[in-house]
Formats: structure tokens, sequence, C-alpha cells
């Protein structure tokens, strides 16, 4: 019986694919510095379709082209996203963790911290930005 439990939820996870679709995901434009050079800068995402230079905050939803077709060719997924939808808030290492503002620029909102977002506190403010999830305060940045 477990055998057959098993293969239903393979085969569930083969037809149902990824937890978000592209057609789900706002890649936004190619507006950015580094656009269409065949890297993705969009630090919302992970994988090895990824620019291997600092991730910026500034680059979020304007490397559109690249980012769209590393996606499509199974090179990036959401980054800190299961492939059941899951969040992996991360942990609290971060140097501005427990402030009560959310530094992980994964997300926005209103419980978003004001300063600037910088890579290194990206899965690590899990506190702030679970809690700013659960009281809807920010929201994961997809569109």
């Amino acid at each position: 019986m477990r055998s057959i439990v098993l293969a239903s939820v393979a085969l569930f996870a083969l037809v149902t694919g990824p937890a978000f679709a592209a057609n789900e995901i706002s890649f936004g434009d190619d507006s950015g510095e580094y656009a269409n050079d065949g890297e993705c800068d969009d630090p919302r995402f992970v994988g090895e379709g990824m620019t291997t230079t600092d991730l910026l905050s500034d680059d979020r939803l304007k490397d559109a082209t690249d980012c769209k077709a590393a996606f499509d060719a199974g090179k990036l997924a959401l980054n800190g996203v299961t492939d059941d939808g899951t969040i992996d808030f991360g942990d609290d290492e971060g140097d501005y963790a427990n402030d009560g503002e959310c530094d992980d620029m994964r997300f926005t909102g209103p419980g978003m911290t004001t300063t600037d977002l910088i890579q290194e506190d990206i899965l690590h403010d899990a506190t702030d930005c679970k809690t700013a999830f659960d009281a809807k305060r920010i929201k994961l940045l997809l569109k």
C-alpha cells in the first residue's frame, strides 16, 4: 500500500509541475543595466541561469528576457520557494534581523524596511519577514 501512495505522490508532482508557473510570475521588463546579457540579474531567482555578480534590489523585475528564458529552460527557480510552494524564510543571521522590519528583497509591502535592500539579507531575516507575511504586511514579490 505504501508504494502505491508514494507512486501516486510522485505522479502528482510530475503532472502538476513546479509550484509557480512562468505565467504566475511577472518577469518585469528589460530596463536594468545588465538586461539581455544572457544571465538573470533578478534577486528573486536562484539557479545556474543567474549572474555570478552581486545581486541588487534595483534589478528586481528589470531583466525579463534573460530571467524568463532561464526559468523556461529549467535553469532558475524562485529563491527560497520549495516545489510545493512553501516559502523558506531562512534564518535570523542577517545584520538587521529581529528589528521589526523585513529586510529580504524577495518580498514587498508595508512591512518592509525603508533602507536599501542587500543581497546578504536574502533568507536571513526570517522572524521579521514571517511575522510580516503572516500579518499580510508583505507578500512574495511575484508580480
